[in-house]
């Protein structure tokens, strides 16, 4: 029977895009609700009563040591079973900006490949150095990811000083293509310096992405800095699809 998923976005300090992010699954078909981590680690079977997860973009605790570590680690420590069993379950995990550093610092992205467990991929400083906020084009890759289905080219923007993507090595590098793990491409320029343009990765499952740019910024055509001249006068944005990717999981 279809239902109405319940959507979790987690608030933690630091993290500033957790209105958009629960706004963008609102309009997409979604219920969701912004929870604080300290209500989960009190709780953690809270996890249990909704459907989909979301990490949202921002700076969690800082971006001390490095972009999402600190998140990164109490989540893996402290609700590690909780989010296991999440994923056990086949429901969706969404990792945006901030979010996908999170992942990936968890292990829980690319997930095990290669013969390897644990952390197999970092998230590190651009190779120009600076803080990069810009639109661009992203080609959708992975044919299995749940988040990109039926999407080809995306507009989206980013705005990050750690979105170089870097595989731990080649055997890595290999395997993400093979598993059709690689979820999105920067389509006409790679200002991160990521290796092969890799912008998004996905899980094994295909359930689990995530991605550098924010389609959460891109739901409405409104949002786009060039909304009034725009020849497609579209009152959705880029984003908005593959918030309804995983809501039709779910219908």
């Amino acid at each position: 029977m279809p239902i109405v998923p319940r959507v979790l976005v987690l608030r933690a300090a630091g993290v500033n895009c957790d209105l958009e992010t629960a706004r963008a699954f609102e309009l997409a078909g979604a219920h969701s609700e912004r929870i604080h981590l300290n209500r989960i680690l009190e709780t953690p079977s809270l996890l249990d009563e909704f459907q989909i997860f979301a990490l949202s973009g921002g700076f969690s605790y800082g971006d001390d040591i490095s972009a999402g570590k600190i998140l990164a680690l109490q989540l893996g420590h402290q609700l590690g079973d909780a989010l296991r069993e999440f994923v056990s379950k086949k429901k969706p995990i969404l990792g945006i900006c901030n979010g996908f550093q999170v992942l990936i610092k968890t292990g829980l992205l690319p997930g095990p490949i290669a013969g390897r467990t644990g952390q197999s991929a970092t998230l590190t400083h651009n190779t120009s150095g600076q803080f990069l906020d810009r639109w661009l084009t992203f080609q959708a890759r992975s044919k299995k990811c749940l988040w990109t289905k039926g999407l080809e080219q995306l507009e989206l923007p980013i705005a990050h000083a750690e979105g170089r993507f870097i595989p731990t090595d080649d055997s890595v590098r290999q395997a993400l293509w093979n598993n059709d793990q690689i979820a999105l491409t920067y389509a006409t320029e790679n200002p991160t310096g990521s290796t092969d343009a890799i912008a998004g990765v996905c899980d094994s499952s295909g359930l689990i992405l995530g991605l550098m740019p924010h389609p959460e910024r891109f739901v409405t055509r409104y949002q786009h800095y060039a909304w009034t001249s725009r020849s497609v006068r579209s009152e959705e944005g880029d984003g908005l699809n593959l918030f309804r990717n995983a809501v039709r999981l779910f219908q």
